[in-house]
């Protein structure tokens, strides 16, 4: 059987990652004003001057029903079946539009996963089904064995500026206001397809980050090595290469370095960074 592997631009992967993992994406839409644009990490620098220019934040608009059925139907000309990965239903209506498409077309045929995710925390999930269909396992065991890893993947963000925050009624204008004052980074963390407040690290952007990364590492400390992103909409090469190179160290086998899209971006603003892994390893971090 040959299985079309798919996900939304959400997934905020490089190009080379997903022609060489021969990945098929459908784009997110968003609204400048009156200026539409497909969503992809390209984008993002468009978002960010024009919020700068307008005070407005740009509209997201999730993939709909018919957008669905006309890309999964041509995908079905190529392949036998589908493993489409969705953004997670808590944060979008893509993962309920997709299924109601697959409903139509034929379960049997389409599979619709939750990530129950974002950004490169589906990429991961997105990898890891990669491998499972190169290694020739049935639709239904591919299913089960990505729902199976679902709950452990970390996807969490560090954010240097709660502008974007405070504009999309994601944070009060106290909370916004006094972060600004004691120079207070917040963490976002994704649980259970929600994204929520964690810690708050205090300081520069950069002390922020290694203070956020040092402390995901003995949260989530029995990491698979085999993947790992570094994804951020703004961000220092001081910074990257810093992440880089103590991810090396403990001995992750691909690192992948990615600027998150439109969508992610339109809602984290600039200066978000985030550390992504899959939390199942068979070791723990020492």
């Amino acid at each position: 059987m040959k299985i079309a592997l798919s996900c939304e631009t959400t997934v905020d992967v490089t190009n080379k990652i997903l022609e060489e993992n021969e990945i098929h994406t459908i784009p997110f839409t968003i609204l400048l004003g009156d200026k539409t644009l497909q969503d992809g990490p390209s984008v993002a620098s468009e978002i960010f001057s024009y919020v700068e220019k307008t005070k407005e934040l740009p509209k997201t608009s999730a993939v709909n029903q018919e957008q669905f059925k006309e890309y999964f139907e041509n995908l079905l000309k190529d392949y036998d079946a589908i493993i489409h990965i969705s953004l997670s239903s808590s944060m979008s209506s893509a993962c309920d539009n997709a299924r109601k498409v697959a409903d139509l077309i034929g379960r049997d045929k389409i599979k619709i996963i939750d990530s129950k995710s974002l950004s490169t925390g589906i990429a991961l999930l997105v990898l890891y089904a990669r491998k499972l269909i190169d290694e020739k396992l049935s639709l239904d065991e591919i299913e089960q064995k990505i729902m199976n890893r679902i709950p452990f993947v970390q996807a969490s963000f560090v954010i240097n500026r709660l502008e974007y925050l405070y504009k999309g009624g994601r944070c009060s204008s106290l909370q916004y206001f006094s972060a600004s004052l004691l120079k207070i980074k917040p963490e976002i963390i994704v649980e259970n397809g929600n994204m929520k407040s964690a810690k708050k690290f205090f300081g520069s952007s950069s002390g922020a980050i290694r203070s956020y990364f040092y402390d995901i590492l003995k949260k989530f400390n029995k990491p698979d090595l085999e993947n790992v992103f570094i994804t951020y909409s703004t961000a220092s090469e001081k910074d990257i290469e810093f992440l880089k190179q103590e991810l090396t160290k403990l001995n992750f086998k691909n690192i992948y370095i990615t600027v998150a899209g439109g969508t992610i971006s339109s809602h984290c603003g600039p200066d978000c960074l985030g550390v992504l892994y899959i939390n199942d390893g068979e070791k723990t971090l020492s």
